[in-house]
Protein backbone atom coordinates (compact mmCIF):
# COMPACT_ATOMS: atom_id res chain seq x y z
CA UNK A 1 0.00 0.00 0.00
CA UNK A 2 2.68 2.39 0.64
CA UNK A 3 4.92 1.51 -2.02
CA UNK A 4 2.44 3.43 -4.82
CA UNK A 5 3.23 6.58 -2.91
CA UNK A 6 7.42 5.57 -4.08
CA UNK A 7 8.25 7.25 -7.22
CA UNK A 8 11.76 5.53 -6.70
CA UNK A 9 13.73 3.22 -4.78
CA UNK A 10 17.04 5.09 -3.99
CA UNK A 11 19.11 2.42 -1.28
CA UNK A 12 17.68 -0.90 -1.16
CA UNK A 13 17.40 -3.22 2.10
CA UNK A 14 20.65 -4.78 1.24
CA UNK A 15 22.27 -1.82 0.11
CA UNK A 16 21.72 -0.29 3.88
CA UNK A 17 22.58 -3.35 5.48
CA UNK A 18 26.03 -2.87 3.62
CA UNK A 19 26.40 0.73 4.51
CA UNK A 20 25.88 0.54 8.34
CA UNK A 21 28.39 -2.47 8.53
CA UNK A 22 30.80 -0.21 6.48
CA UNK A 23 30.24 2.70 9.20
CA UNK A 24 30.53 1.22 12.28
CA UNK A 25 33.57 -0.69 11.28
CA UNK A 26 34.83 3.06 10.83
CA UNK A 27 33.76 3.88 14.07
CA UNK A 28 35.22 0.65 15.79
CA UNK A 29 38.61 2.38 14.18
CA UNK A 30 38.39 5.53 15.63
CA UNK A 31 37.13 4.23 18.69
CA UNK A 32 39.14 1.34 19.48
CA UNK A 33 39.70 0.68 23.23
CA UNK A 34 37.17 2.99 23.93
CA UNK A 35 33.23 3.22 25.17
CA UNK A 36 30.95 5.24 23.25
CA UNK A 37 27.74 6.57 23.61
CA UNK A 38 25.45 6.84 20.73
CA UNK A 39 22.95 9.73 20.77
CA UNK A 40 19.72 8.84 18.26
CA UNK A 41 17.89 11.98 16.98
CA UNK A 42 14.45 10.86 17.17
CA UNK A 43 12.35 10.12 15.76
CA UNK A 44 13.90 9.29 12.01
CA UNK A 45 17.17 8.04 13.17
CA UNK A 46 16.28 5.45 15.72
CA UNK A 47 15.98 2.56 12.94
CA UNK A 48 19.27 3.29 11.33
CA UNK A 49 20.62 3.76 15.31
CA UNK A 50 19.67 -0.07 15.86
CA UNK A 51 21.22 -1.65 13.39
CA UNK A 52 24.42 0.71 13.62
CA UNK A 53 24.24 -0.21 17.47
CA UNK A 54 24.22 -3.95 16.78
CA UNK A 55 26.93 -3.81 14.15
CA UNK A 56 29.78 -1.68 16.75
CA UNK A 57 31.59 -4.09 18.65
CA UNK A 58 32.68 -1.61 21.54
CA UNK A 59 31.23 -0.76 24.98
CA UNK A 60 28.08 1.09 23.43
CA UNK A 61 25.93 3.31 25.44
CA UNK A 62 22.26 4.70 24.05
CA UNK A 63 20.64 8.13 24.62
CA UNK A 64 18.29 9.38 22.80
CA UNK A 65 16.65 13.68 21.89
CA UNK A 66 14.09 14.82 20.21
CA UNK A 67 14.66 18.09 18.36
CA UNK A 68 11.81 19.64 16.02
CA UNK A 69 12.33 21.93 13.08
CA UNK A 70 9.77 20.19 10.94
CA UNK A 71 6.20 20.40 12.15
CA UNK A 72 4.26 18.18 9.39
CA UNK A 73 6.17 19.78 6.23
CA UNK A 74 8.19 19.21 4.12
CA UNK A 75 11.36 21.88 4.85
CA UNK A 76 13.14 22.96 7.99
CA UNK A 77 10.81 26.20 9.73
CA UNK A 78 14.57 27.25 10.71
CA UNK A 79 12.65 27.38 14.63
CA UNK A 80 14.69 24.46 16.73
CA UNK A 81 13.13 23.22 19.92
CA UNK A 82 14.15 20.59 21.98
CA UNK A 83 10.96 18.27 22.69
CA UNK A 84 13.28 15.34 24.57
CA UNK A 85 16.56 15.82 26.48
CA UNK A 86 19.32 13.36 27.28
CA UNK A 87 18.65 10.81 30.58
CA UNK A 88 22.15 11.21 31.09
CA UNK A 89 25.18 12.97 31.80
CA UNK A 90 27.37 13.15 28.51
CA UNK A 91 30.82 15.15 30.58
CA UNK A 92 33.90 13.25 29.58
CA UNK A 93 32.08 10.80 27.46
CA UNK A 94 33.12 9.86 23.45
CA UNK A 95 29.49 11.06 21.75
CA UNK A 96 28.27 9.85 18.68
CA UNK A 97 25.21 11.91 17.44
CA UNK A 98 23.05 9.61 14.84
CA UNK A 99 20.94 11.27 12.38
CA UNK A 100 18.52 10.02 9.78
CA UNK A 101 19.55 13.24 7.21
CA UNK A 102 21.53 16.20 7.22
CA UNK A 103 19.80 18.47 5.42
CA UNK A 104 19.77 22.64 5.52
CA UNK A 105 21.83 22.45 9.32
CA UNK A 106 19.84 24.02 10.77
CA UNK A 107 18.88 21.94 13.59
CA UNK A 108 22.17 20.09 13.85
CA UNK A 109 23.76 23.02 14.42
CA UNK A 110 21.78 24.35 17.07
CA UNK A 111 21.97 20.56 18.68
CA UNK A 112 25.51 20.04 18.44
CA UNK A 113 26.20 23.71 19.89
CA UNK A 114 24.43 22.70 23.01
CA UNK A 115 25.73 19.35 23.26
CA UNK A 116 29.29 20.89 23.16
CA UNK A 117 28.31 23.16 26.38
CA UNK A 118 28.08 20.02 27.71
CA UNK A 119 31.38 19.09 28.10
CA UNK A 120 31.92 15.75 26.11
CA UNK A 121 35.56 14.29 25.77
CA UNK A 122 34.41 14.41 21.72
CA UNK A 123 31.72 14.74 19.69
CA UNK A 124 31.00 13.44 16.10
CA UNK A 125 28.28 13.30 13.77
CA UNK A 126 26.80 10.00 11.89
CA UNK A 127 23.81 10.97 9.48
CA UNK A 128 22.59 8.04 7.94
CA UNK A 129 21.91 10.71 4.20
CA UNK A 130 23.90 13.81 3.88
CA UNK A 131 21.42 16.63 1.35
CA UNK A 132 24.24 18.88 0.59
CA UNK A 133 22.19 20.97 -1.80
CA UNK A 134 19.82 22.10 0.75
CA UNK A 135 22.82 23.16 2.96
CA UNK A 136 22.08 26.83 4.87
CA UNK A 137 24.49 26.28 8.22
CA UNK A 138 28.23 24.42 7.85
CA UNK A 139 28.02 21.25 9.87
CA UNK A 140 31.23 18.69 9.68
CA UNK A 141 29.77 15.04 8.97
CA UNK A 142 32.54 12.25 10.36
CA UNK A 143 30.76 9.40 9.60
CA UNK A 144 27.99 9.27 6.50
CA UNK A 145 26.03 6.74 4.51
CA UNK A 146 25.01 8.13 1.50
CA UNK A 147 24.37 11.76 -0.29
CA UNK A 148 21.29 11.78 -1.55
CA UNK A 149 19.98 14.88 -4.31
CA UNK A 150 17.23 17.44 -3.06
CA UNK A 151 14.41 14.93 -3.14
CA UNK A 152 11.84 13.89 -0.28
CA UNK A 153 12.61 10.39 0.49
CA UNK A 154 11.02 8.29 3.16
CA UNK A 155 11.76 4.58 4.17
CA UNK A 156 13.85 3.00 7.44
CA UNK A 157 12.65 5.68 10.06
CA UNK A 158 12.06 8.53 7.30
CA UNK A 159 8.88 10.04 7.80
CA UNK A 160 6.37 12.16 5.64
CA UNK A 161 3.36 13.44 8.01
CA UNK A 162 4.91 10.16 10.52
CA UNK A 163 4.50 7.94 7.71
CA UNK A 164 6.20 5.75 5.46
CA UNK A 165 9.22 4.99 8.56
CA UNK A 166 8.44 1.40 8.18
CA UNK A 167 9.74 0.69 4.81
CA UNK A 168 12.69 -1.49 4.33
CA UNK A 169 14.34 0.72 2.20
CA UNK A 170 14.95 4.86 1.29
CA UNK A 171 12.81 5.65 -1.97
CA UNK A 172 11.80 9.27 -3.09
CA UNK A 173 7.81 10.11 -2.66
CA UNK A 174 5.98 11.05 -5.54
CA UNK A 175 5.42 15.30 -5.75
CA UNK A 176 1.58 14.49 -5.93
CA UNK A 177 1.53 12.55 -2.25
CA UNK A 178 3.15 15.96 -0.36
CA UNK A 179 1.71 18.72 -3.06
CA UNK A 180 5.60 19.58 -3.83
Amino acid sequence: MLEQDIQEILFTEEQLKTRVQEIAQEIQRDYEGKEIMLISVLRGSFIFMADLCRAIDLPCTLDFMSVSSYGSGTTSSGQVQITKDLSEDITGRHIIVVEDILDSGNTLSYLLKILEHRHPASIRLCTLLDKPDRRVKPVKVHYSGFTIPDAFVVGYGLDYAEKYRNLPYIGIVKPEVYGG
